[in-house]
């Protein structure tokens, strides 16, 4: 069993940045592929990024390419994920997931967090 928690929400303008983490107990997240998804008010749940265990494979949205990356310590037990030029349409609560497959489907995820909101004021 894995328990994620998110952290590094918060209220920014647009263009400013930001890093989320999400940081992994009971069990080591290095053996994990890590998701991050976004789910913005009436809409549906989305795909963001993921990162595989070694950190050599790694995929993103066409939304957020170029400004989003992501990154993981396995020591830490932690993934992050940097959010750059943010726009008011990244707001969004933003969670991670852990899997042991290599997917852009939530259904790919067996462990989720609670989230963490992200809002971008124009």
């Amino acid at each position: 069993q894995v328990q994620l928690v998110e952290s590094g929400g918060g209220l920014v303008q647009a263009g400013d940045s930001l890093r989320l983490s999400c940081a992994a107990s009971g069990r080591t997240l290095s053996t994990y592929v890590v998701g991050w998804f976004r789910q913005a008010p009436g809409n549906e749940r989305e795909f963001v990024a993921y990162i595989d265990w070694s950190a050599r494979s790694t995929a993103f949205a066409d939304s957020v390419k170029g400004r989003f990356t992501i990154s993981r310590d396995n020591a830490k037990n932690t993934v992050y994920l940097q959010m750059n030029t943010l726009k008011p349409e990244d707001t969004a609560v933003y969670y991670c997931a852990a899997g042991v497959v290599l997917g852009t489907s939530g259904g790919a995820y067996s462990y989720w967090g609670q989230g963490t909101q992200v809002t971008v004021s124009s």
